[in-house]
């Protein structure tokens, strides 16, 4: 197994303490290491209606328009990436990887964040980031944070990220028949994709229920059933 795929199984861990589940999240290619928004996703994870594409329902941000970043290669802040959200769809089996990063040592210390993606991705790049790695991922398409759609009741299980409001409508959702805690969901308040960006995540044997706010920002599926809302 690669090392951005160890990372991906290693960020699938959560934590409970004084109740609270906390992400347990790994960085980089080597592991170790920190960033401005704290570590993050390990890792190195929309598209429109079809339930087997992660999402139901026709979205007026299916097709972006704006800059777009090539899914592979490395890309300089500002002049080969604009700063901005961005989402790359299609990714299959972890075999995307992405990375914000401070510097281009490619020192652990200069991962900000990254992850490895199955299904659809969305990453906030900062104007303070000065380096963004694609490798094996889908074009990413500049996606207007703003904009809203008709967003789906049905799920894809290892559909990735979807927007809240924009993909996945708010209430409460259930997966069911997930095996050996390789199911893990999580609810982030943004694309940044730091610890303080997760609201509340975690891995789920059996049936999984959670409830999706309307404050939420995303909501992350990997390795579950397919999530149908039920209230």
């Amino acid at each position: 197994m690669s090392q951005q795929k160890r990372n991906w199984f290693a960020r699938h861990k959560v934590l409970t303490a004084a109740g609270a589940v906390v992400a347990v999240v790994v960085i980089g290619a080597a592991m170790g290491g920190g960033g401005d928004t704290g570590p993050t996703a390990g890792a190195k994870q929309e598209q429109p209606a079809k339930q087997g594409d992660g999402d139901s329902g026709k979205k007026a941000q299916d097709k972006p328009k704006g800059p777009t970043i090539d899914g592979d290669g490395d890309f300089e802040v500002g002049s080969d990436a604009k700063p901005g959200l961005y989402r790359s769809t299609g990714n299959k089996d972890a075999g995307c990887y992405w990375e914000r990063a401070k510097d281009a040592s490619a020192d652990t210390d200069s991962i900000l964040a990254n992850d490895n993606v199955t299904g659809t991705a969305y990453v906030e790049i900062k104007a303070t980031d000065k380096l963004f790695k694609s490798t094996g991922c889908g074009t990413w398409e500049a996606v207007d944070p703003k904009t809203k759609g008709t967003p789906g009741t049905t799920l894809k299980g290892d559909g990735g990220m979807f927007k809240v409001g924009a993909d996945i409508a708010p209430g409460t959702y259930k997966s069911t028949g997930n095996k050996d805690a390789e199911c893990y969901w999580e609810r982030a308040k943004d694309a940044s994709h730091g610890t303080d960006s997760i609201l509340a995540n975690d891995n789920a044997t059996g049936t999984a229920i959670v409830k999706v706010s309307a404050s939420d920002g995303y909501f992350k599926s990997s390795g579950c059933g397919d999530w149908v809302k039920t209230g």
